[in-house]
């Protein structure tokens, strides 16, 4: 009977982190979907003088996003450690498929002037604004539904539904000009990958809607008010500034070798659309295997060592791997240095996430965790624009390596203050 039973929970546990990670995989298949077609909507929507300023302006969209997150995290972070996990994540579905549809369905700056890039920078705000606390809220109710000794590989889970978003976005991209021509995909064929999210809207809800509430969450005797949990997380002001150098590693590296990849492929590159985007497939399939891994790893061995590894990797590699791809460029060359780059942004978000959930105050787990994400995510999210832009001013391929190599010496620093440190553990109260 106790075999019996402890195969129902496992399979009960499987079927809730299915449900909850369904809208994560809508918000970053919206934001996937937005680089990938970065160039077609820059000449939708933002006509200028030359392709490198419309292609600036779109991106700059695309990174304007990332601004509304942490006031997301903030209201929308504090509603779901006062009123549940479940509610909050249902409001942050139906937020994320209004900025879809928006984006789908807006006309083109030809056709209504210079309404139709105001809509799509509300679309993207708007969206920007559910995504500041998605991953966070996603990320908690899996640290809270976890058995004991496996919260990373659990956590592993809210990374792993994105890469799940990267390949089914990526297959998108392969198979479009299989069917529409090249005149066609850039006239509204770009506008298909937006109209599949929208109808994949109401089948999310449904799977997302039969979410149950945790039981850590149900069994607090009190729950604090918006204010109260806006103030304490606040309080621990050091946990968020730590927390955010801990998660910039992340989003600097996922969105270069994921969203950044068309494009960089493509234009900087020179290789064709179809090559970025079988590179892009792979990528998001090397993701996939190796976020669990690591999870897996860091409940085994702990935390910090995988961090520690992983950052210290990026810093002496990942520039010279970048050079060596852009001396002599080719579809080969850039596969084996995208998995790379896969292989360590996997291995160090595999930790980070747990390492993140434990880091922050049980009362306000969900608004700390997604603001200190969503800050880190405000610099991260322009890490497309701002590639264009060092490779443009330097004239030098490689430049966009010097910034991930930034991003990981931040998360090697923050892992040292809030591990190492035990005076300031105790002193903040990182083991509450």
């Amino acid at each position: 009977m106790s075999v019996l039973m402890s195969e129902l929970s496992r399979e009960s546990k499987l079927y809730a982190v299915l449900r909850v990670t369904s809208g994560n995989f809508l918000e970053m298949y919206d934001f996937m979907v937005y680089g990938y077609y970065a160039s077609a909507i820059a000449r939708t929507y933002f006509p200028a003088g030359s392709d490198f300023a419309s292609l600036m302006l779109s991106l700059s969209v695309f990174g304007a996003g990332f601004l509304m997150r942490p006031l997301g995290a903030i209201v929308l972070g504090a509603y779901i450690d006062r009123s549940g996990r479940r509610k909050g994540l249902i409001v942050t579905l139906l937020m994320m498929a209004l900025g879809t549809a928006t984006l789908a369905l807006t006309p083109g700056y030809a056709k209504i002037g210079l309404a139709a890039p105001v809509l799509v920078l509300l679309g993207r705000l708007l969206q920007g604004f559910s995504a500041g606390v998605e991953p966070g809220g996603v990320s908690v109710y899996l640290s809270e539904i976890a058995s004991d000794g496996h919260k990373g590989f659990y956590c592993a889970w809210q990374s792993g539904s994105q890469q799940v978003a990267v390949i089914f976005a990526s297959l998108i991209g392969v198979f479009l000009p299989h069917v529409l021509p090249a005149t066609q995909m850039a006239a509204w064929g770009w506008r298909v990958p937006f109209l599949i999210g929208c109808l994949l809207v109401p089948f999310l809800f449904i799977i997302r809607r039969s979410l149950h509430e945790t039981d850590e969450f149900l069994a607090r005797k009190s729950h604090p008010s918006i204010a109260t949990i806006v103030a304490s997380m606040f309080s621990h002001w050091l946990v968020l500034i730590a927390g955010m150098g801990l998660v910039l590693m992340t989003t600097v590296c996922f969105y270069l070798i994921t969203a950044y990849t068309p494009t960089f492929g493509k234009e900087v590159l020179g290789l064709s659309s179809a090559d970025t985007f079988v590179v892009t497939l792979c990528v998001g399939v090397s993701n996939l295997v190796w976020l669990p891994l690591s999870g897996a790893l860091s409940d085994l061995i702990g935390r910090r060592p995988v961090l520690i590894a992983s950052t210290a990797l990026a810093i002496i590699t990942v520039y010279p791997a970048m050079q060596w791809l852009t001396h002599a460029t080719s579809f080969g060359r850039l596969l084996s240095v995208e998995l790379w780059l896969s292989f360590i942004y996997a291995s160090y978000n595999g930790a980070m996430v747990a390492a993140l959930t434990e880091l922050m105050p049980p009362a306000s787990r969900t608004a700390g965790f997604s603001f200190a994400y969503s800050l880190a995510t405000t610099v991260g999210g322009f890490t497309p624009a701002l590639s264009t832009y060092l490779v443009d001013a330097t004239g030098n391929k490689a430049a966009p390596g010097l910034w991930i190599s930034a991003a990981a010496a931040c998360g090697l620093v923050a892992t040292l203050v809030l591990y190492w440190k035990n005076e300031l553990r105790g002193r903040y109260g990182l083991n509450r």
